[in-house]
């Protein structure tokens, strides 16, 4: 694919080995990288789209799950943002298919984050009769990322948050020891009480949730 050439061209001529070291190490050495940073990444990988753009569009699911498949971290972040631009608003029913892969490989919380409120909330919200299968068994999944993505998908929603599905996903996972887990509880809580702070409030008065979670759900709050 010429895109996909270009871009490993490009980010070959644009490596940085020195930024490259930090920032594995700040990704606790999960991923290599190529070390060039978000600004300048972003720059080059926009301007080869721009070149590609009717191979982009029309392969959009295919490239990124090419792109996802190689090493290096900065593959991966484009093709998340690719599949952002080119599948909102026309999802498949059964994306969810693509959406859990890129969930369960290459996870850490750079990614499952961005995925969960940009791509499977997105997902959701042009498939609301898919949430309670597809949240459901994310929630029941042995899988961490999973789980946390079943907290996080209605990032965003603001007012058309499903408090019902919000507070009982939030409950399931109350007492786990996953740092990840307690920290998606209190940010989905937070993130909701910019809505509605009150419920909150209640929600985590009456119930017992661990201290990073509700920590974190009340951090904004007077």
């Amino acid at each position: 694919m010429n895109f996909i050439l270009a871009l490993e061209n490009s980010f070959e001529a644009n490596k940085n080995p020195e930024n490259a070291f930090a920032m594995a190490k700040y990704m606790k050495n999960n991923f290599p990288f190529f070390g060039i940073k978000t600004e300048e990444r972003r720059r080059i990988f926009k301007e080869i789209w721009k070149e590609n753009n009717e191979e982009v569009s029309a392969n959009a699911r295919g490239i990124a799950l090419d792109l996802y498949s190689k090493p290096e971290r900065e593959f991966q972040y484009c093709a998340i943002e690719i599949l952002i631009k080119e599948l909102k608003g026309n999802y498949k029913k059964e994306d969810i298919q693509l959406i859990e892969k890129l969930i369960l490989n290459n996870s850490w919380w750079d990614s499952v984050d961005t995925i969960a409120k940009y791509i499977l909330g997105e997902y959701l919200l042009e498939f609301p009769s898919e949430t309670k299968k597809v949240i459901t068994r994310f929630s029941d999944s042995q899988n961490m990322w999973l789980n946390r993505s079943a907290i996080l998908f209605q990032l965003g929603y603001k007012q058309r948050t499903n408090v019902d599905f919000l507070f009982s996903e939030c409950l399931k996972q109350a007492h786990s020891k996953e740092f990840f887990i307690q920290k998606a509880i209190g940010w989905a809580l937070r993130e909701y009480a910019k809505s509605n702070p009150e419920d909150v409030q209640e929600f985590v008065k009456t119930n017992t949730l661990k201290p990073l979670s509700k920590k974190e759900a009340l951090k904004n709050m007077c």
